[in-house]
């Protein structure tokens, strides 16, 4: 069945199962569950949760409802991952113009919701079990100094870690992000550190705000928006790429296993 024909006839199929209730909708997850169980899972996913805002206004919710559900969500988003085995893991929290231009209350309300979810993770017995490394990347000197120290506090608790990595992107951009690497190569250029010759994609990678996590394999973003907004753009660069139609808060386990198998079908040249 191609692939069209294939998502049109399970919409069909889901929509059917939510009249019937949960009993068809579970049959479907388990069918999933058969395509994708094998693999091969990517290593790396990027999350750009999108639609906070318009799943609250459309419920006649205030705008931070949105976005408090979306971070219940993310909680649950991240199980599954794991449970996959998935070892990298990318959240896409907050851009920088977002930092910078959003209205100021939102933005407060934003930081307070990240603030706790970074004290959650500090305190999270699984984050400890599995030895998850939490990396927060981004212009931090937009944020409250409280949030700064909030994310320096949990790197350094859990620096030693590897076997998963969790990077939470805050006032972050993909392009500023390589303007700095830039930047901060042109001076070691200059200090004699390191030769022009000696640049290279990975001495290039080291100086990004992300270090050395690997390229993407997969992004998704929710709302049905279709674009990466400047989301970690070195690492993107053959990216496989996910949009779903749904607002981040109604992101289902079907949604992520639909996106694990529409990765598995692709074929991944990487430019040859």
């Amino acid at each position: 069945m191609s692939r069209p024909r294939r998502h049109v006839y399970e919409s069909a199929l889901l929509s059917i199962g939510f009249k019937l209730g949960k009993p068809v909708y579970r049959l479907y997850e388990k069918w999933l569950w058969l395509q994708i169980k094998n693999g091969p899972f990517p290593r790396h996913i990027g999350i750009i949760p999108d639609g906070n805002r318009r799943w609250a206004r459309e419920r006649g919710l205030e705008t931070i409802n949105g976005h408090y559900y979306g971070y219940e969500k993310v909680r649950e988003v991240l199980k599954w991952i794991w449970d996959l085995k998935i070892p990298y893991v990318t959240i896409f929290a907050m851009s920088t113009e977002n930092c910078l231009h959003r209205n100021p209350v939102e933005r407060e309300n934003l930081f307070k919701i990240i603030e706790n979810g970074l004290n959650e993770l500090l305190n999270m017995p699984e984050v400890y079990e599995n030895k998850v490394k939490i990396l927060v990347v981004g212009k931090l000197e937009y944020v409250p100094e409280k949030l700064r120290d909030l994310a320096k506090k949990v790197m350094e608790s859990t620096a030693n870690y590897g076997e998963y990595v969790l990077t939470i992107a805050l006032c972050y951009g993909g392009r500023q992000e390589i303007i700095d690497a830039v930047r901060s190569i042109a001076e070691d250029v200059g200090k004699g550190i390191l030769k022009p010759c000696d640049i290279n994609e990975d001495v290039f990678a080291k100086y990004l705000y992300t270090g050395e996590i690997p390229d993407l394999d997969l992004i998704i973003r929710t709302s049905g928006e279709e674009r990466i907004s400047n989301f970690l753009l070195w690492h993107s660069a053959y990216s496989e790429l996910y949009f779903c139609d749904v607002y981040w808060p109604d992101f289902r386990k079907i949604d992520f296993w639909r996106a694990i198998r529409s990765y598995q079908m692709r074929e991944r040249r990487f430019g040859r």
